[in-house]
């Protein structure tokens, strides 16, 4: 019957067919189904007898990570050993075997990068903390660049040194960083120096003599983790800051020009630029210590104009924005038992007539 109502489905609808031959519906798929998975279990039953023993697969998975074939793709095993006269299996079956073991992806012993800590820096002042990095420069035609070093002061964002030469060497990171730290004033155990490799450790930023420089001025040192921008965010932003200058070239027509481009754009930066990030005040400013002056100066105009017009005001007497008093790279996370102590405990309800 259910063989008779299958043949009878290719001109009409199973239901139709169902009911001219007075068979439940439900009956045929239900037959349907058993007969279906019977066959599926004297399939597997074959496919059983087929397989390949223990003993094979055993061998089999050998070849494959073996030394030879360990950096190979089954693909390329199964040709290499059909070229050599040798037919261990399939393909498909070579990826079981190796989907059994969790060995798919890689079989052999891979170096394990290390954990790199992140780093975190604190400056309340300037001369606690700077940051440098190199930026490229395109020249006068493709292919060439000139290599433009800076270094930052982290809390006040004042460029204390910068240079920019043809090629990245250590001679030019250590005699970069002895004139800033001369020209500063900076002593022994007061300075740390962060770098920002951009994804890795540039031979300059990571070279001995620098770190033997560094060790004779007592300057502590700091590296960004690799691949990690956001680990000194101030670089990189002073770095936009100068590229997105309306007068910043394609190309700079020779060093020269590039270095006279610099003199310009830092002068402006440190004195002129008026910096988001430190209440709106110029790094010069910060860094030399008559910010607090400027931020009197705006408060007592603004005070002025909120006494002449006090209703323009809607939000009360305006507040002059203030320099920071903390700069951190990487700011230490809140323990999660701090975040629970600083919510407070809902108090009990109250119920009417309680004495409570």
């Amino acid at each position: 019957m259910v063989r008779l109502i299958q043949e009878l489905s290719q001109v009409m609808t199973v239901a139709d067919a169902c009911r001219a031959l007075d068979f439940p519906r439900s009956s045929f798929y239900r037959l349907s189904a058993e007969r279906s998975g019977t066959i599926r279990q004297a399939q597997g039953e074959q496919n059983a007898a087929n397989a390949l023993s223990e003993v094979e697969r055993l061998q089999i998975r050998a070849v494959l990570n073996s030394e030879r074939f360990q950096d190979c793709s089954p693909y390329t095993i199964y040709a290499t050993l059909l070229d050599e006269g040798e037919y261990l299996c399939s393909v498909s079956t070579m990826y079981r075997i190796l989907r059994e073991h969790a060995e798919v992806q890689e079989r052999r012993d891979q170096r394990r990068h290390p954990t790199y800590t992140k780093p975190e820096l604190l400056a309340t002042k300037p001369n606690q903390l700077w940051s440098w990095d190199i930026s490229w420069l395109r020249g006068p035609v493709p292919g060439l660049y000139y290599y433009l070093y800076v270094i930052l002061d982290v809390f006040s964002r004042y460029v204390v040194g910068w240079t920019i030469v043809e090629t990245e060497s250590a001679d030019q990171a250590q005699a970069l960083i002895a004139f800033a730290c001369h020209n500063q004033g900076i002593a022994q155990e007061q300075l740390t120096l962060h770098s920002a490799p951009r994804g890795y450790p540039g031979p300059a930023m990571m070279s001995i003599p620098v770190a033997h420089l560094l060790e004779q001025l007592g300057v502590a040192k700091s590296h960004s983790r690799p691949y990690t921008s956001n680990d000194n965010p101030y670089s990189e932003a002073q770095f936009k800051t100068m590229k997105y200058r309306p007068d910043y070239p394609e190309r700079f027509g020779s060093i020269e020009e590039a270095r006279q481009w610099g003199r310009t754009f830092f002068h402006w930066y440190n004195f002129e630029h008026y910096h988001s990030g430190i209440g709106l005040l110029p790094p010069a400013a910060l860094h030399f210590g008559s910010a607090q002056s400027m931020v009197d100066a705006r408060q007592a105009v603004l005070d002025e104009a909120y006494q002449r017009h006090p209703e323009r005001f809607v939000n009360g007497p305006p507040v002059a924005p203030a320099p920071p008093t903390a700069v951190w790279i990487n700011p230490p996370l809140p323990e999660r038992n701090t975040l629970s102590s600083l919510i407070p405990e809902p108090e009990p309800l109250r119920r009417e007539g309680s004495l409570d």
